[in-house]
């Protein structure tokens, strides 16, 4: 059932992707791609996310102030949460996916087509994350988090050239 779910998801991610593709010309999507590759193996990028789509529940558009980056080791996140919290911390936490922290268990790699497939783990005070970041030579993003402590959530967005700087997590 899960498999199905990340499909379902990954197939929803890639049809969002493709809708910047058909507008760039040959020559346009070369260099997109070569700056997408580079921003992923220099580990430095930006994510400006747009939509969300909470386990269970429906798509919703965002505002244009939520992003994710990762720059080298760490991972700042700035990101809404909808769903079912199992627990919550004393007080009510965060109210987000938001953090600035180092990342853990880094992988990452390419399949034929270019597009970057990364995947790594934040523990915060809060809670412990697991991120599944699908990067597509467009430069459009699927990010798909699992919780101990909250449902899943997949957020979709686009790279930000050159790489913007987020505000503060509280």
């Amino acid at each position: 059932m899960k498999s199905i779910r990340l499909f379902l998801l990954l197939g929803i991610g890639f049809l969002f992707g493709s809708q910047s593709l058909s507008a760039l010309t040959p020559d346009d999507k070369g260099k997109v791609a070569a700056q997408v590759k580079q921003a992923v193996e220099a580990k430095r990028f930006t994510i400006d996310v747009d939509r969300v789509i909470p386990s269970g529940m429906k798509s919703r558009n965002l505002t244009p102030s939520y992003t994710f980056a990762l720059k080298g080791d760490s991972a700042q996140s700035y990101l809404p949460y909808f769903g079912r919290a199992y627990s919550a911390p004393y007080g009510g936490g965060e109210g987000g996916v938001k953090f600035d922290t180092v990342t853990t268990n880094y992988k990452q790699e390419y399949d034929k087509k270019g597009n970057a497939t990364i995947r790594f783990r934040v523990k915060t005070e809060e809670d412990s994350y697991e991120f599944f970041l699908t990067v597509y030579t467009n430069g459009s993003a699927t990010i798909n988090v699992s919780s101990v402590n909250k449902q899943a959530i997949t957020y979709y967005g686009e790279l930000v050239f050159p790489p913007a700087a987020l505000p503060a997590a509280d």
